[in-house]
């Protein structure tokens, strides 16, 4: 499925991971602040049904392929200027110990997080050099957690993933030194979307709830997306290398405090 840009903004975004979660609030989020948003994501009826509402260009592809992904190169090409890629896509696949894991889950992983940033980042590369050259700058956004930060039991392959794509980013901006590109890392902690845990534990409902159970307002997506829309709306100059954001009630990646927060009052 893809639609047709009829009127160009200022500037122009792709968006993967755009049919729900993270993905969704940021094709919203900058829809709302006049960007031309592209929405890339596998489930072309939900990308057509955003597209309806509230005017992205839809472009349904499966990023884990390489056909698609150059696809999407050759119609961003044709179609207009690309100023910023944000990278939302991802995912995680259950919660196992090492030496209990699925091999094919693992691969999963390493796939729709680290393999598809580096197809993303070649197939896409040369588009926002141009648009970096028109218009003064341009930007890459890898939303990956802050599993990438800290190991934690069960998480290993996701954490591998998550550390993988970091150091994408990390080995990118380095390599564009001296280019107007920002590379630009957000790392969020306890998100509660409705897809991320559910399709985690394999779509058990109850498992899922009960990682939120008690915990006082975690993230949302909305959340996330304010932070991405921040910084690239940040002056052309200033890059927001790795922002890590979390809920209060989550100190640290083992540090969960579940039940009303409370200041401690001394008499």
């Amino acid at each position: 499925m893809r639609g047709s840009v009829e009127s160009m903004a200022t500037r122009r975004a792709v968006v993967t991971g755009a049919s729900s979660g993270i993905g969704e609030a940021t094709a919203r989020a900058l829809r709302q602040r006049g960007w031309d948003v592209v929405a890339v994501a596998r489930r072309a009826d939900r990308l057509q049904r955003l597209e309806d509402e509230i005017g992205v260009v839809a472009f349904a592809a499966d990023l884990t392929v390489d056909a698609d992904v150059q696809a999407l190169a050759e119609w961003l090409e044709e179609s207009g200027p690309v100023h910023s890629l944000v990278h939302v896509a991802g995912g995680a696949r259950g919660t196992d110990r090492i030496e209990a894991a699925l091999t094919e889950d693992w691969q999963w992983m390493w796939d729709v997080n680290v393999l598809s940033a580096q197809r993303l980042v070649a197939a896409l590369l040369p588009l926002l050099r141009l648009g970096a050259d028109a218009d003064g700058h341009a930007d890459t956004v890898f939303v990956t957690s802050t599993a990438a930060q800290t190991a934690y039991p069960g998480g290993a392959g996701y954490n591998a993933a998550k550390a993988a794509e970091a150091m994408v980013a990390h080995g990118l901006r380095l390599e564009l030194n001296g280019e107007p590109i920002r590379v630009i890392e957000v790392a969020p902690g306890m998100v509660r979307t409705d897809e991320f845990t559910l399709n985690r534990l394999g779509g058990d409902r109850d498992a899922a709830d009960a990682v939120y159970a008690g915990v006082e307002s975690p993230l949302t997506a909305e959340d996330v997306a304010d932070v991405i829309v921040y910084a690239l709306d940040a002056p052309g100059h200033v890059n927001l290398d790795l922002i890590t954001m979390r809920p209060v009630a989550q100190s640290a990646q083992h540090l969960l405090a579940r039940g009303p927060l409370r200041p401690r009052l001394v008499d």
